[in-house]
């Protein structure tokens, strides 16, 4: 099956069709930058003049930088506020024509690395981890999603700089701000993985974003008791994602009531 993934950011916006079966682009990805008002009509004018570029009309997967929760979004994380409380999914989806299903974006990005990724047939319990911009999450337990944990949000309390959320201390756009150095940024990074490991005891740590191309210049200066590995699919994850959930989602229409999943959960590994 195939079906169109679009990763929704603050910078941008971009999508491709994905074979679900394998997890592997169609076609070559689509870009836009995101509309400066970051509101939600311009930027589903953008999500449809993507799903226009490759002449859609199928299942779309959008992943979005906010907690969703049956299509509604209920935080802004680098857009504009107006977006909570916004029936996001059916605004994309009368935009496009075309059935949508909405998802986290760190959730979209798990969900690849899980199904096709550094994830595959992993049991226990493994965070994914998007370092960039923030700092998302994905958490799933023995192949089950728990959505919408934004553990990037976190108030840790941290050698150098006091108590600040997770993500203000520990993204890799902090690295660069603050012109940090491999083992200072994995110190702190380090910081951020034992505080997770004290509350949650996971037993793999899958980091993506941007830091999973230079994995090899992080990973020497973490010291962790879960295993920690880099995300393979990269830049792609959240597409591959978000037209994993699309699919899982038509899917669903023939599935009996009985066998039916509610949001999140076991996309992973059906």
């Amino acid at each position: 099956m195939i079906a169109l993934g679009i990763d929704i950011g603050g910078s941008g916006i971009k999508g491709a069709p994905v074979d679900v079966e394998r997890g592997k682009l169609v076609a070559e990805r689509f870009r836009v930058a995101t509309h400066k008002s970051l509101k939600p009509a311009p930027m589903a004018d953008q999500v449809r003049e993507i799903a226009d570029h490759f002449d859609w009309h199928g299942p779309i997967g959008c992943a979005f930088p906010a907690v969703v929760k049956g299509g509604v979004t209920h935080t802004a994380a680098n857009v504009h506020k107006s977006w909570i409380g916004t029936d996001a999914q059916a605004l994309l989806s009368g935009t496009t024509d075309c059935p949508v299903r909405l998802v986290n974006d760190a959730d979209a990005a798990g969900l690849a690395e899980m199904r096709f990724g550094a994830g595959q047939e992993r049991q226990g319990v493994v965070f994914v981890l998007t370092l960039g911009t923030g700092i998302g999450s994905a958490v799933f337990v023995n192949g089950v999603l728990m959505p919408n944990t934004e553990l990037g949000h976190l108030e840790m309390t941290t050698r150098v700089r006091g108590t600040l959320e997770a993500e203000h201390y520990a993204a890799d756009r902090i690295r660069k701000v603050e012109k940090l150095t491999w083992p200072e940024w994995g110190a702190r990074v380090n910081e951020y993985l034992a505080m997770l490991e004290a509350l949650f005891a996971p037993d793999l740590f899958i980091l993506g974003g941007g830091v999973s191309k230079k994995h090899k210049k992080l990973l020497p200066h973490l010291g962790t008791r879960a295993h920690v590995v880099p995300a393979t699919l990269r830049n792609n994850a959240g597409i591959v994602g978000a037209a994993l959930a699309a699919s899982r989602e038509v899917s669903r229409v023939s599935t009996p009531p009985n066998e039916r999943v509610t949001d999140g959960t076991h996309l992973a590994t059906e």
